[in-house]
């Protein structure tokens, strides 16, 4: 009779929580977000367990963000786990702080981007399904704590879904840290110690280090466990909310030839909680996303006079017409996507409806694209391709695979001869993008930056010069029906 394995208690509640979420399914490939530390290692360690249990294919990812002096030791660890354990490992590295002085934003964000831009790069690379990441249930009752403390409603309260985008997964936030480290030392696993979790100048570690232990000693022990259920409570009934929230929407909102409408007489009869999630649904809508929409964004729609009209945003104003809420344009649900491509080859993007065709070229080349002729009696330089047809970037200055995906809100991009950065949502308001085709636009990204959009020039930092060696030379055309077998849109492993 064949010996059964200990189930050590931490696996039973993993396991117990995805299976209660529909985590994983058989035969899926899932890629495992590890920094080296206690979660991510207990992470694979736990899911590699599981595995025996549902069939699934596990790979290794570490984003190393160099800020650090261990960040080099916490990568040979991260990689040295993966081959140990015989899985697929794939690396990357970021230049946060620089990321962070470039994009005019905090260290923690500049880090978070990044590594999630590293990671759905890697997923596509290695054909996997979902990411999971680490996430425990201290970490739940911390983005409570956080959040409650920035003031939120109840969405917010619901804190770290265990699915996001349906591909994004966190098996451990049933699990607190005094649970992870009994399973690490059960096993005789070691891990690293990041010893940027002890600044307090960061509000998590703040949270982490001051508020919680003072709860924890005069309140109650089991702060953290109260939070998470609250946040769980929360998410159940956020989600019922919306599902009654959808429902009142599809009786509010009516859409004529691709113009969508909100009745205000059907808001006025629905309580003030429902009424507000209708209106957030609407919004949605029109504008694509709820980014810098306020309570008092939604209070005023709900209190539009017949006539009235309410900015909401630079491009959407609504304007309200006996009982029609609305505006003269509708937008279609974007899709999101991800493609690794090394650069080589077509590739298809049928999201945009255009496939890109890639082809590396020498400094001759790039020499005579470059090279100044007279026009009319003036020399200037002859314009290089950078705009809907293609573009020129310097291949020594990116890094593959690029990443091939529509946009995210807080892009931020440079092109050739602006003065700096601007966020990509304001281009493309200023450039008159329609707002039906920001979010299907492919965004060309390199270690975690924009290096080119279709439509505009190639980023400044990225552009070709005559002190170019190589460049990467990007054309574009509408898609159309071709042999699967002559694309190529694979990337290097790091």
């Amino acid at each position: 009779m064949a010996k059964s394995r200990r189930l050590h208690p931490a696996f039973r509640q993993m396991r117990k929580s995805v299976l209660a979420a529909g985590l994983l399914r058989p035969g899926e490939s899932v890629l495992v977000a590890c920094s080296g530390g206690p979660d991510s290692t207990a992470l694979l360690h736990l899911l590699l367990e599981l595995s025996r249990d549902i069939p699934f294919s596990l790979a290794v990812a570490h984003f190393n963000h160099r800020l650090r002096p261990q960040a080099a030791a916490d990568e040979r660890f991260a990689q040295n786990m993966a081959l140990a354990l015989e899985l697929p490992y794939y690396a990357g590295r970021g230049d946060v702080r620089a990321a962070s002085r470039k994009l005019g934003i905090g260290i923690e964000e500049a880090g978070r981007r990044l590594r999630y831009e590293f990671l759905e790069r890697a997923a596509a690379e290695a054909g996997a399904a979902k990411i999971a990441t680490g996430h425990t249930l201290n970490d739940q009752a911390e983005t409570v704590l956080m959040r409650l403390l920035r003031g939120t409603g109840p969405t917010g309260l619901a804190g770290i879904p265990a699915v996001r985008y349906g591909s994004i997964i966190r098996p451990l936030l049933g699990l607190d840290r005094d649970e992870i480290l009994e399973y690490l030392r059960d096993r005789k696993l070691s891990w690293r110690t990041d010893d940027s979790n002890r600044d307090e100048r960061i509000l998590r570690n703040k949270i982490r280090r001051k508020l919680v232990p003072y709860l924890e000693k005069n309140f109650t022990p089991a702060i953290s466990r109260s939070l998470a259920r609250l946040a769980s409570t929360s998410r159940d009934e956020d989600d019922f909310l919306e599902e009654k929230a959808r429902a009142a929407a599809s009786r509010a909102i009516t859409e004529k030839a691709g113009v969508s409408f909100l009745d205000s007489s059907a808001l006025k009869r629905f309580p003030p909680a429902l009424a507000r999630r209708v209106v957030r649904i609407f919004l949605r809508r029109l504008k694509g996303d709820l980014l810098d929409i306020s309570f008092d964004d939604v209070e005023a729609v709900r209190g539009m006079a017949d006539g009235g009209e309410l900015p909401i945003s630079k491009s959407l104003v609504l304007e309200r017409r006996r009982n029609r809420i609305g505006r003269r344009s509708g937008r279609a649900a974007s899709v999101r996507y991800a493609r690794p491509w090394n650069g080589r080859g077509r590739l298809p993007v049928p999201e945009a409806g255009w496939t890109y065709s890639g082809r590396f070229v020498g400094a001759p080349a790039v020499r005579s694209l470059l090279e100044s002729v007279s026009v009319g009696g003036t020399r200037r330089k002859r314009r290089v391709p950078d705009n809907a047809a293609g573009c020129f970037l310097d291949a020594a200055r990116l890094e593959f695979p690029l990443l091939v995906r529509n946009r995210r809100p807080g892009d931020r991009y440079r092109p050739l001869g602006a003065p700096g950065g601007k966020k990509l949502k304001e281009i493309f308001r200023a450039k008159g993008v329609a707002e039906e085709e920001r979010d299907r636009r492919p965004v060309f990204i390199s270690g975690g930056e924009v290096v080119w959009v279709q439509g505009l020039p190639a980023a400044e930092d990225h552009k070709i010069t005559f002190r170019t060696q190589k460049a990467l030379a990007i054309s574009a055309a509408p898609s159309r029906k071709r042999s699967p077998e002559k694309d190529n849109h694979g990337g290097e492993k790091k």
